[in-house]
């Protein structure tokens, strides 16, 4: 195993599943690492599948709710984030995404600079792959007006972590709102 994908192996082993799904999730993930170095997309949208994606889950921990963008190519109203390039550490992934799509620095000060969640999703926009997802979370204020890359995404919105139903999203959102939910509660 390369040290790049040792790094992920490793930040993937600590994350304390939420349920039964994120344990199978995490357990696949885990085997697919000891499998091959061949993780990063190198060509878009899905070469290879599956690939890493760090999303950056902007986060109002005084006032609970997340920022959603409505992403432009998928149609979804999705947290912002991206692939993981060849070579990088999730977290500066993390860190460029937020740069790029919020235009901020960002503080990953509510549960860390490790992935909070790990899911695995068929992506079906615009071409069919697997992405393999960290969910890190980064401290947001929703009295601030955040201005998203318009490249990717047509505006956003705040979303109380007790929206019922969430709108339109990547298929774990729901599980992910309920472990910040829980996570946030602990503080």
């Amino acid at each position: 195993m390369q040290p790049a994908t040792a790094v992920v192996a490793d930040l993937v082993a600590a994350i304390d599943p939420w349920d039964d799904l994120e344990h199978l999730h995490r357990t696949r993930t885990l085997a697919w690492l000891t499998s091959t170095d061949d993780i990063y997309r190198r060509h878009g949208p899905s070469t290879p599948s599956p690939h890493l994606v760090a999303y950056t889950v902007l986060t109002d921990p005084d006032n609970p709710a997340i920022y959603l963008g409505l992403h432009r190519k998928s149609g979804l109203r999705l947290p912002m984030g991206g692939h993981v390039e060849p070579g990088e550490h999730p977290l500066t992934a993390a860190h460029r995404e937020a740069h790029e799509e919020i235009g901020i620095t960002p503080t990953f000060d509510i549960t860390g600079n490790h992935p909070l969640f790990l899911t695995i999703t068929t992506v079906t926009k615009p071409a069919r792959h697997v992405d393999v997802s960290l969910w890190y979370i980064l401290r947001g204020n929703r009295t601030h007006p955040y201005t998203l890359d318009p490249a990717e995404f047509d505006g956003g919105t705040w979303w109380p972590l007790a929206s019922n139903p969430l709108p339109a999203s990547d298929p774990h959102l729901p599980r992910f709102t309920r472990k910040l939910t829980a996570a946030l509660s602990t503080r």
